[in-house]
């Protein structure tokens, strides 16, 4: 009996068997949630802060900004803005995370499991994009609260969420690169502030382009956020249609924000596999 049950027990042994890539995957995205779970100061940039920006130019500001032929007002002007500038920073949101769990050996420790390094950042990536999706939530109760609506029903209402997805995703990819390649949380602070920040007030996030100069206005408009920003505005009926001499893709905001998204996607996402993959060696 106890060579059979040691017989048994080997054999159990035996048939254990690595992770499928799916289950490595969430393995990763269920070690993200935990933490945030545990430290939920991580949200502060998610709620907080887009709160924030929310009340400072729905109250402050937005009497002094006016919106041509804009019906619903500069709060519903405005919501669609805050959210693609949320969703636009989850690639910070990324970046400093992965760097900070390259620093601190996590990424090391998943080395020695027996899964595929690139189940690290898609699991990675999709905590992610769950963060920022909360951001997105929060933005959408704080707009009810002050007064925004959607006017064109649910299937464009929907549509508008998943655009905020997928280029929440592709902005991802740029969060993995960036965090693949400094060394340190405070180097990863500094470049993405430095890039994402102006990126997001470069474009028709917070107000009209038809009063930039024309130079900037080519630029902004030209700005893959105005295009979702655009997007989400004519899909909730938020703010005017662009008019006919706005660039193309401020005419089919949905087609360039898709177009965008999948764009930076195909291009940031194999050099962030790569730039992972020579950082992580042995």
């Amino acid at each position: 009996m106890t060579l059979q049950h040691e017989h048994m027990a080997g054999y159990a042994r035996e048939t254990l068997s690595p992770p499928s890539y799916l289950q490595a995957c969430l393995l990763i995205v269920r070690r993200n949630l935990l933490h945030i779970r545990r430290m939920p100061e991580l949200l502060l940039d998610v709620t907080i802060q887009p709160v924030m920006f929310v009340l400072l130019f729905a109250f402050v500001f937005g009497g002094a900004i006016d919106v041509p032929g804009a019906a619903t007002g500069y709060r519903e002007f405005l919501i669609p803005g805050i959210m693609a500038q949320t969703i636009v920073f989850s690639s910070f949101i990324v970046a400093i995370g992965l760097t900070a769990d390259l620093e601190k050996g996590f990424v090391d420790r998943l080395k020695s499991l027996p899964i595929a390094r690139s189940s690290i950042l898609v699991g990675r990536s999709l905590s992610s994009l769950i963060h920022s999706s909360i951001g997105i939530f929060v933005m959408a109760v704080t707009g009810f609260t002050i007064g925004w609506r959607m006017h064109n029903g649910v299937a464009d209402a929907v549509l508008a969420f998943l655009l905020f997805l997928l280029v929440g995703f592709s902005m991802i990819w740029i969060g993995i690169f960036v965090g693949s390649t400094f060394k340190t949380v405070e180097s990863v602070q500094g470049f993405m502030f430095t890039v994402m920040f102006p990126l997001t007030f470069l474009a028709n996030t917070f107000v009209p382009t038809e009063g930039m100069p024309p130079w900037l206005r080519t630029i902004a408009e030209w700005n893959p956020v105005s295009a979702l920003t655009q997007a989400a505005r004519e899909l909730w009926g938020n703010g005017p249609v662009a008019g006919e001499d706005a660039a193309l893709p401020l005419q089919y905001p949905v087609i360039f924000t898709i177009g965008w998204a999948v764009l930076i996607t195909a291009v940031f996402a194999p050099l962030a596999l790569r730039a992972f993959r020579a950082l992580s060696k042995d």
